[in-house]
C-alpha cells in the first residue's frame, strides 16, 4: 500500500480531492490530506498542515498551478517517491522542482489509475 497525500483536500463531495480520498480509502491506501480547511472525508482528517516527517510515498496534486508555489517547501522535504498531476495541475516550475529533488513526475488521473489498477 502507498500513503498517499492529496494536496488540495476538500469536503465538498463534487471536488475530484474528495473523490480521490474515498477511492485511495477503498483501494486500502493510507491517506493524508492536506487543504485550505480542516474537515473530514470517510474519517480522513484534512489538515492545514503536514508533518514533513511523514513517509509519504505519492502525493496528488489537485491544486491549480497559481496555488501551487505554497507547497512547493512541503514537497520536497516529504521527498515522496512520486508526484502525480491530475489534469489542470500541470506545472513546469513544479515540475523542473520534483525532477531536480529525484522525484517522479506522473501526468495522470488518480482515480483512472486506481480504476484501472495502476497506481
Amino acid at each position: 500500500m502507498k500513503k498517499t497525500l492529496v494536496i488540495g483536500a476538500s469536503e465538498n463531495t463534487e471536488r475530484y480531492s474528495n473523490k480521490a480520498i474515498k477511492m485511495l480509502n477503498q483501494h486500502q491506501h493510507p491517506v493524508l490530506a492536506l487543504g485550505m480547511r480542516t474537515g473530514e472525508v470517510d474519517g480522513i482528517k484534512i489538515q492545514k498542515e503536514i508533518d514533513t516527517k511523514e513517509n509519504v510515498h505519492t502525493i496528488t496534486m489537485y491544486v491549480g498551478p497559481k496555488n501551487q508555489p505554497a507547497y512547493f517547501d512541503i514537497i520536497t522535504q516529504l521527498k515522496p517517491k512520486r508526484l502525480i498531476l491530475n489534469p489542470g495541475t500541470e506545472n513546469p516550475e513544479l515540475e523542473k522542482l520534483a525532477k531536480e529533488n529525484d522525484i517522479e513526475v506522473i501526468h495522470g488521473c488518480t482515480l483512472v489509475m486506481l480504476s484501472t489498477d495502476q497506481y
